[in-house]
């Protein structure tokens, strides 16, 4: 089986120059950075305040150790003689949820913060297109025109004719209502 060089230096080049590929690699590289930002904003600012709220209790000092017994007794005889086995770190784990709740809370208020100076940029009202006339109103249109045009042709104002139907039209509704 050969593989031609050239082919498959061709192959990978547009895999590389795809734009999925070129926008994921902005989007890790940038993900790294925001990492760094909001790793500091929670290490540096957030738990030491924390830290000064509860005390100054250290969390990842919190250990258990879990007895092992080696199988002797003490002199008394009864009380058996325990060694260290594994060691438990909770406060390891109780470290970690507080660091993602402070790192969720950071991201939350970012994000928060980003979306209303988006939704400011996009507030303001784009000029709302004309609707395209229908299909009837494009033939009333076009009705209009030829009878204005007739009525000119023959010296009748129609501007006044309209206006004239169209009081008849309001006074028959009054008339009705009363």
């Amino acid at each position: 089986m050969k593989i031609k060089g050239n082919g498959l230096i061709k192959e990978f080049k547009e895999f590389i120059a795809r734009g999925n590929v070129l926008d994921m690699a902005v989007g890790v590289i940038m993900g790294s950075a925001f990492t760094a930002i909001v790793t500091s904003l929670v290490e540096d600012i957030f738990t030491p305040i924390i830290g000064m709220i509860t005390g100054g209790i250290n969390f990842a000092g919190l250990k258990y150790v879990v007895p092992i017994p080696t199988g002797e007794f003490e002199e008394d005889g009864i009380t058996p003689i325990f060694t260290d086995g594994a060691t438990l770190t909770y406060g390891n784990f109780i470290q970690n949820i507080i660091t993602f709740l402070l790192t969720a809370i950071c991201v939350f208020a970012i994000v928060k913060v980003v979306n209303r100076f988006l939704k400011k940029k996009e507030s303001e009202p784009a000029p709302e297109p004309t609707p395209e006339p229908s299909k009837e109103e494009v033939l009333l249109t076009e009705m209009l025109e030829i009878m204005k045009a007739n009525a000119e042709h023959d010296g009748i104002d129609i501007k006044k004719v309209l206006d004239e139907k169209l009081n008849e039209e309001d006074s028959s509704k009054v008339e009705v209502k009363s």
